[in-house]
């Protein structure tokens, strides 16, 4: 009576629907003739949506009718009866599909009739299916008077689900764009104006995505479109999701952290509060996927049992069910799966920019004594990463005790308690003997960390100091030095795979072991085995890995995690920097600088510390107006007083200097950013042209900037790599001069021009540009003392004197008057040796107008290589297959791959031979004994893990042998590229090469390919296998892998680019913080904080929306994939239901099924893998580029060395020589013709940037003669080698450079002289009482 009242309750719901619709339309229809035809756009859907929807759920509720309407047919034919629930269904679903197809043709919104008819049918199918699953599957009685549910029900279910899925990103958007158009009608001139509101709303793809976008990742099918038409750049991908930004999650992070200051660790419950609602999101995915995963092994069962016992009280009703109910269990599993991966790197992506972000801002305020210029790299390089691949393993801390939990009912339901907790005991016991290998993973792990640190360290001080390694031969010496580095590295890297690979061996022996041991319980307890309990046991076991290879993976990440925590932790919480110095505004108070007692140290920690680096006995108040010279001895500290006053030295005792208004600063070492002239001089200050073009002519710059060939857009190299010493010293003058700032603090900034140069800045920019400002300049010009208002004489860290300039001079016995003359006698000495008979026989210059270099770099420099020092060049469409080709015979000219492949066959074949074995074995009772069953199924699984140990170790190998051969190819190609290229590379990008590309290569791409062909090799085993029962299978499998093979190649031509551009957008980021740290001083100086900070977070967010959309690409491949092959099993299991029992063998049909279950996971590595692999031979593909730069001349001519003591005269001989930059620039160096006797001392004069340089860079062969000769001693240059001819030369640089370590490694890198010889240099360099107090160099 109950399913009556059931069956009446339907049909009245299914009418009254039916009756609503139908009055619907009628409204409709008069309304619209009402309006005269009028189709108001009010009530639109975009039209985006309405393109995809308006097919789509039209498509989907047609399909439901004809099936309601074949059962009423169907129904007929048998009984020659229709019951009421078919017709009723029936036609009111016609009526929703008419409604539904002219609202989609119109564009409008769905009427919420027809929402709520959908969303009705859905839960009553829904309930329909669950107790009908409940009934027939489970002991479970239900006690809910519910109709039978019929076939069409089952089959119409997911479509009615799809179809309410499918409906809500339309109200979504709706939504919208609803609250959007009142602004776009309003404002929509000022909003497309402006830049970044376009590219928020460009990023709308997936913030504007409905359930069902989100969810299939539709979202990005636009980005594909773009990626498939024309090659994918920067601009085409939209920016990330708000939550993403840099902005707004560094921002949350900080207000966190406020929160957390108490804590003793905030950084990490800081990072939780952020994150924890989507981690609980993602944790729901994760669960869900956990627990779909095992309903596999739990109907397999039931599934196995019914081919066996099929047609003999089994209905093929009952096996149609038992496959919706697997595809339907895949399909959860794999969407589940998607956003569980995807969901994490977003927390992963957020986490990362927050980071970066915090870093920066941290690094920025950081005045004193902060971490080295590597180590805040590594933060971003190592320890940002890893916490945000962290985010990918933070759930299986509980799913790993929750995926045994379900392992465990599943076996006690097949196999009883004893053979259950066999099977978990000895899951728990490979778990333990995992983790010693674990950790010794981990340990391997941190001394690869420390020796690749090593070696990056001493890479990237080669690279920016190539120029000088190169002048004086050393580079062979440097080079030699990274081979050892890299020889530790490979010491411990070759251990690390080691351990690798037996934790593999575990990985896939311990189903054998597991499965070995729970059988062999099984027969000592006389546990019954039937093929369905044997083939659930081996699915479970198989699920069962995971968690066995995760354990220590998981350990090990967490551990590296938790180090990475710990230092960010340390570095951010670091509360020992004084704050930064405000700039307060200037008050009535004529004072401008107030000077205060204090003591300052660069080491005020040191408890050893002697005696202060600064001490100012007496206060100084300096006025409005007033120029203030700062003059001394070398080292006598006159830049430390300069940064005294600015803050930039810790402060030991006393009241800290006060500057009022704003500030200005030169500093001594020129700190040029890379960019155009303009943007070093304008440096954030809107362009005002008539004072900008006076501060070039005050700076002399106008005559350089009208020779450069973009005058002053011409681009700069890294450090201003491509500009003479006093270009980029008059560059930051005009910089300081255009801030118009209140103070000006300019430490030496005439010594890097030629005299004249010098005197004319002096005069136009102190005593008029700045005639009205506050200057404190430190000058060793004492000629320009006599400007000054004030004079401070510094002796030994302390104001020894202080004064008008008049009255300092009067005293004869005082500081300045010896400082004056000692440059008197030295004067002297000069003009003593000018007065000698020095004439110069044979000395001919042809023209004094020849000898004329353009005016900088900048110009030599071509507009190509200009463009390369801003964007770096990639690579377009495929990886090139002679890069793989390259990549797989670097190591044993790849006579191992076969090796392998033959290994993976054999383990492949044996492991499927001893699962067919059981399930044969147990299919009938009696049919082999216990015994014999347990045996060969040792001996066969045994051979499988022989086979595969062999196999990792062999991987190995070649992993081992592939990374060194590329690493060994890479760096000496680097180390013998010419300086040019050096000039316009930024070394960032050299670096990224040799560590994140480096490190992939390492450990990662040889796995990723031997885990391609693994893949392949698994799917073509179960295609094969499902083949065997049904060969018209093979036909369907040609059809999924073409339609696979075509999403595939749809997708890497956008997935590519986006690989590409990850690699190219992080380089940035790396350069912009070495940058930034190298000028924090300048930067804090000119109050640019934020504006640094701006665009550090345009950068991170760039980084972030290529990265975001990179790792969302994969998931839109794997959800496609993924469906056509839970299609496909799902097809194989209605076939092996409908063969007739006689026609197939069970045992293979169920072994058949088995491994279907596994096929999306084989078929998502696959393709997981075929993409993968292609991103990251990408790596490979970058190394190789390096590979192929064009190298500088030999360093030996065997045919042509010099004699031993070449050169013994120095008798140097120019003949017509000619020498430009580029074959597309104009000549530099126009016929040099002359003769220099040897044994002189020539003097090299000209203005700043008058070829000087390149006159001698032509003699070192920097920079090769275009046409001509330079002849030393006889010796044509040009025949010899450059190690022969740079040894026997030696060069003081414009810049003066020191590496890191002793101060005797710094004067003797080859270890060439003796410990007396040293001494005797550095006495005749008066240095012994400052290397008797320092014997160690930090490189800065």
């Amino acid at each position: 009576m109950g399913g009556f009242s059931m069956e009446i309750a339907v049909d009245v719901g299914n009418v009254a629907f039916c009756v609503v619709l139908l009055t619907w339309v009628l409204v409709d229809v008069l309304k619209r003739m009402r309006q005269g035809g009028d189709r108001g756009s009010g009530n639109r859907l975009p039209s985006t949506n309405s393109s995809v929807f308006s097919r789509i759920i039209p498509l989907w509720c047609a399909i439901v009718s004809i099936l309601c309407m074949g059962s009423g047919f169907y129904e007929f034919w048998c009984h020659r009866i229709v019951s009421d629930r078919s017709v009723s269904s029936a036609f009111t679903w016609i009526v929703a599909t008419a409604v539904a197809v002219c609202v989609g043709c119109q564009g409008k919104k769905w009427p919420m009739v027809l929402v709520l008819w959908w969303v009705y049918s859905t839960i009553l199918y829904l309930l329909l299916v669950s107790v009908y699953s409940m009934t027939h599957f489970t002991a479970i009685t239900v006690d809910i008077h519910v109709s039978e549910a019929k076939f069409v029900d089952l089959l119409a279910c997911p479509f009615s689900i799809l179809v309410c899925f499918s409906a809500l990103p339309s109200f979504r958007t709706r939504k919208h764009h609803e609250l959007e158009d009142p602004f776009l009608e309003g404002n929509k001139e000022n909003f497309c104006q402006g830049k970044e509101e376009n590219t928020w709303q460009d990023a709308g793809g997936f913030s504007n995505a409905g359930v069902w976008s989100q969810l299939t990742f539709s979202w990005l099918n636009p980005l594909f479109k773009t990626g498939k038409a024309q090659r994918l750049e920067s601009p085409h991908t939209p920016s990330v999701p708000l939550s993403e930004t840099a902005e707004n999650a560094s921002c949350l992070l900080e207000e966190s952290l406020r929160e957390q200051k108490i804590s003793s660790s905030p950084l990490p419950k800081a990072i939780f509060i952020v994150v924890w609602r989507s981690l609980a999101i993602n944790a729901i995915f994760a669960a869900t996927n956990t627990m779909a995963s095992y309903m596999g092994p739990l109907l397999i069962t039931r599934f196995v049992d019914y081919l066996l016992k099929k047609h003999e009280y089994m209905s093929y009703g009952y096996g149609i069910t038992l496959a919706v109910m697997f595809f339907l269990a895949k399909s959860v599993e794999s969407l589940s799966q998607r956003q569980w991966y995807f969901g994490a790197n977003r927390i992963g992506i957020r986490i990362r920019a927050a980071l970066m972000a915090l870093i920066y801002k941290k690094s920025l305020s950081i005045k004193f004594s902060g971490p080295g210029h590597g180590k805040t790299i590594n933060f971003i390089n190592v320890d940002v990463e890893r916490l945000g691949d962290f985010c990918s393993y933070v759930h299986g801390v509980w799913l790993l005790p929750l995926q045994v939990l379900l392992a465990l009912i599943i076996l006690y339901m097949n196999l009883g308690a004893a053979p259950a907790i066999a099977a978990v005991s000895t899951t728990f016991l490979v778990m333990v003997c995992n983790t010693p290998l674990a950790s010794r993973q981990e340990m391997l792990h941190s001394k690869i960390m420390e020796a690749k640190d090593s070696r990056i360290k001493a890479t990237s001080e080669a690279l920016k100091n190539m120029r000088v390694l190169k002048l004086h031969s050393w580079d062979s010496a440097f080079l030699m030095k990274v081979l050892n580095l890299r020889d530790i590295e490979r010491n411990w890297l070759t251990k690390y795979l080691y351990t690798c690979s037996a934790i593999a061996f575990l990985f896939w022996a311990s189903p054998t072991l597991v499965s070995a041991v729970t059988f062999g319980v099984c027969i000592l307890v006389k546990t019954p085995l039937t093929s369905g309990t044997v083939l659930s046991t081996l699915a479970t076991f198989r699920i069962l890995q995971e968690p066995i290879y995760n354990l220590p993976e998981l350990i090990s990440m967490i551990a590296q995690t938790k180090v990475s925590v710990d230092r960010l932790d340390d570095y951010i919480r670091d509360e020992d920097q004084e704050k930064p110095v405000s700039h307060p505004k200037i008050k009535a108070s004529s004072v401008m600088v107030d000077i205060n007692k204090a003591e300052y140290a660069w080491e005020a920690s040191n408890i050893n510390l002697k005696k202060p680096t600064i001490n100012i006995s007496e206060k100084i108040k300096i006025n409005k107006g007033d120029k203030v010279a700062i003059c001394g001895s070398v080292g006598s500290g006159k830049s430390s007083l300069l940064c005294c006053i600015l803050g930039e030295i810790p402060r030991m005792s006393g009241t800290a200097a006060k500057v009022l208004g704003t500030r200005a600063y030169v500093p001594q070492s020129p700190w040029i950013q890379t960019g155009t002239v303009r943007d070093n001089i304008l440096f954030g200050q809107k362009m005002n042209v008539d004072f900008y073009q006076e501060v070039l002519e005050g700076c002399a710059l106008n005559k350089d900037v009208e020779m450069w060939a973009d005058r002053d857009l011409c681009v700069v190299g890294e450090r201003g790599m491509n500009l003479s010493g006093g270009q980029k010293q008059r560059i930051q003058v005009a910089r300081a001069i255009y801030s118009d700032a209140d103070v000006y603090f300019l430490d030496d900034p005439f010594s890097a021009v030629d005299t004249r140069t010098g005197a004319h800045m002096f005069k136009r920019c102190l005593l008029e540009l700045l005639s009205k400002k506050t200057v404190i300049y430190v000058t060793h010009q004492l000629e320009f003392l006599d400007a000054a208002d004030l004079v401070l004489v510094m002796k030994d860290g302390r104001i020894a004197q202080m004064g008008k300039y008049e009255d300092l001079i009067k005293d004869l016995n005082n500081e300045l008057a010896r400082q004056m003359a000692a440059r008197s006698k030295w004067l002297d000495q000069v003009n003593t040796h000018q007065e000698l008979d020095f004439t110069m026989k044979g000395l001919h210059i042809d023209s004094h107008a020849e000898v004329i270099e353009e005016a900088t770099g900048c110009f030599i420099m071509p507009d190509k290589l200009l463009d390369r020092t801003q964007e770096e060049e990639a690579e377009r469409g495929r990886v090139n297959w002679r890069v793989y080709s390259a990549f797989m015979t670097a190591a044993y000219r790849g006579a191992l791959v076969p090796v392998i492949l033959l290994c993976q066959l054999l383990f492949q074949g044996l492991q499927m031979a001893s699962n067919y074995w059981l399930a044969w074995a147990t299919e009938e009772e009696g049919r082999v004994s216990r015994s014999q069953l347990v045996w060969i199924f040792i001996l066969l699984s045994g051979g499988s893990s022989i086979f595969i140990l062999g196999r990792t170790m062999f991987l190995s190998t070649i992993a081992i042998q592939t990374a060194q051969q590329l690493f060994l190819d890479m760096t000496r190609s680097v180390f013998r590229a010419p300086v040019s290229f050096f000039d316009s590379t930024p070394s960032s990008r050299i670096l990224n090469r040799c560590s994140t590309d480096q490190s992939v290569v390492d450990t990662d791409i040889p796995y990723r390919l031997a885990g391609l062909a693994f893949a392949i090799i698994q799917l073509l085993s179960v295609i094969i296998l499902m083949c065997q029962i049904a060969w018209q299978v093979f036909i369907l499998f040609v059809g999924i892998i073409a339609i696979s093979w075509c999403y595939q190649n749809y997708y890497i031509a956008t997935a590519r680019e986006l690989a590409r551009m990850v690699g190219m957008r992080k380089a940035p980021i790396l350069h912009h913080f070495s940058e930034t740290i190298n000028g924090a001083a300048t930067i804090r100086c000119f109050n640019q904080e934020q504006r640094f900070f701006m665009e550090t977070l345009r950068s991170v967010d760039d980084y972030s929306k290529v990265a975001f959309h990179n790792c969302a690409t994969m998931e839109w491949l794997s959800v496609r994939i993924n469906f056509l092959f839970n299609l496909v099993f799902f097809i194989v299991l209605v076939v092996l239901v409908t063969l007739p029992r006689s026609a197939i063998d069970p045992s293979l049909s169920g072994l058949a099924a088995t491994y279907g279950l596994n096929m999306n996971v084989v078929q998502a590595w696959v393709i997981w893998n075929l993409c993968n692999v292609e991103n990251k031979m990408i790596c490979v593909e970058r190394i190789l580029q390096v590979t192929r730069i064009p190298s500088e001349a030999p360093l030996v001519v065997e045919d042509c060395r010099p004699e031993p003591k070449w050169p013994t005269k120095g008798y140097i001989e120019f003949k017509d020589l000619h020498v430009q930059y580029s074959p597309a620039l104009p000549m530099v160096l126009k016929g040099i013709t002359c003769v220099i006797p040897g044994e002189k001392k020539i003097g090299v004069v000209g203005r700043t940037g008058s070829g000087k340089s390149t006159l001698i860079q032509a003699l070192f062969r920097v920079v090769e003669p275009t046409e001509g000769m330079i002849i030393i001693d006889g010796v044509d240059v040009c025949t010899i080698g450059l190690q022969d001819l740079r040894c026997r030369l030696s060069i003081i640089p414009q810049d003066p450079t020191l590496f890191q370590g002793t101060v005797r490694a710094n004067l003797d890198p080859l270890q060439e002289h003796s410990d007396h010889e040293i001494w005797e240099v550095l006495i005749y360099n008066q240095h012994t009482i400052i290397v008797g107090s320092c014997v160690y160099v930090s490189y800065r």
